[in-house]
């Protein structure tokens, strides 16, 4: 290949690793979690815990961060509005987002009722808040089924339903816009396992692909120094037995770490493993045990999302794993799409370490550092 070509090959991945980088940032589009309980006395509420002002500047899924929309000028402004400010604009936007929420019993639609709005502080306008709409309304006397969605432009949604008798009747991770399941009100069992299993899978994938971004890059940087299958799949595997481990334990609560020290620390996990990348002309024996350290971070990372998301408790385990298998296969996804791009074109050229590996790690380092000076000086 010729050498201006390889050069633009170089400037092509910095500039796409610059331009992703920004897709991590502190307005982040998170799912919403949507809470319904069925109450013996014949009601129900229904709770939906979102970003408000993502929500009302109409900025869904087709962004993954608040900043890549054009509407992201509006939504900066709703982020600095207190509560009576904000409530006003709420009250202007509740009637076209009520009939794109629906709320079924029996296959009929309810007329839904706002009942009240929580409206955190202002606080620290880098960071999204989450509001919470609370809806209740009327059970109808012959209901035996009920489904929920909502329009695909407002994202994501994890949506739980409950009764007295059942706590965790339902529970699924519905992508932007799917209608729930129907769910039986009476002698209702809950989801299968089976359906639990596949519906985390594509939870934990999701996680990494598109959504985790530092995820990815530190994946990517293990490729960059290790182009050859069988090293790569020994740091893999090893990041993987490490992740797995701390997912397990925080999500059982026997370990608990903050969030304000893993992510700071994820970053840092990035940035070393460039910095060996770029001074290290191989792999090191002590590599493997190395990224299993930074697996343990990572895993808390990823505990932080399920926490979020919750687990049934009938099936804990089963989506425990679940989960996990799809972050593996978004990690394996990351991985092949490094080979198709870069690996078997490029891994045995002699200036491959020169062109590639050093200026993306580079890169890759300097989007970590951005990172961690966020999530400390500036959180």
């Amino acid at each position: 290949m010729p050498r201006l070509k390889t050069k633009q090959l170089s400037t092509l991945l910095g500039a796409f690793l610059f331009f992703m980088s920004f897709t991590a940032s502190a307005h982040e589009i998170r799912p919403a979690i949507v809470d319904i309980n069925l109450s013996k006395d014949g009601n129900y509420t229904m709770a939906i815990q979102l970003n408000l002002e993502a929500l009302i500047a109409n900025i869904g899924t087709q962004h993954k961060d608040t900043n890549e929309s054009d509407q992201a000028h509006i939504y900066d402004g709703l982020r600095q509005m207190p509560y009576n400010e904000l409530i006003e604009e709420f009250a202007d936007f509740e009637p076209t987002l009520l009939p794109n929420i629906q709320l079924k019993f029996n296959q009929k639609t309810q007329n839904l009722n706002v009942e009240s709005v929580e409206i955190p502080d202002v606080g620290d306008i880098d960071l999204a808040r989450d509001s919470v709409i609370h809806f209740s309304g009327k059970v109808p006397s012959d209901a035996k089924e009920l489904s929920w969605q909502w329009h695909k432009n407002y994202g994501n949604a994890v949506l739980k339903v409950s009764t007295d008798k059942k706590p965790e009747l339902y529970s699924s991770y519905l992508l932007d816009g799917k209608t729930s399941d129907t769910i039986k009100i009476e002698g209702a069992t809950a989801r299968s396992t089976w359906d639990q299993f596949i519906n985390y899978i594509q939870v934990g994938y999701v996680h990494i692909v598109p959504k985790g971004l530092d995820h990815i890059l530190f994946v990517v940087g293990l490729f960059l120094l290790s182009t050859q299958l069988r090293p790569l799949l020994i740091q893999i595997t090893s990041f993987t037995l490490a992740h797995s481990v701390t997912l397990a334990l925080s999500i059982y609560g026997i370990i608990s770490v903050p969030s304000s020290i893993v992510e700071p620390l994820i970053a840092a996990s990035i940035i070393y493993v460039c910095i060996e990348n770029i001074f290290a002309e191989k792999l090191s024996r002590w590599r493997p045990l190395i990224i299993f350290l930074f697996g343990l971070l990572h895993g808390l990372g990823f505990a932080s999302v399920l926490k979020e998301i919750g687990l049934a408790s009938d099936n804990f385990a089963t989506s425990l794993i679940a989960f996990n298998v799809g972050v593996e296969l978004g990690q394996l996804s990351v991985i092949a799409a490094c080979f198709l791009l870069v690996g078997i074109w490029f891994r045995d050229k002699p200036w491959y370490r020169q062109r590639i590996t050093i200026p993306a790690s580079v890169l890759i380092a300097i989007i970590a550092s951005f990172w961690l000076v966020e999530r400390t000086v500036l959180a």
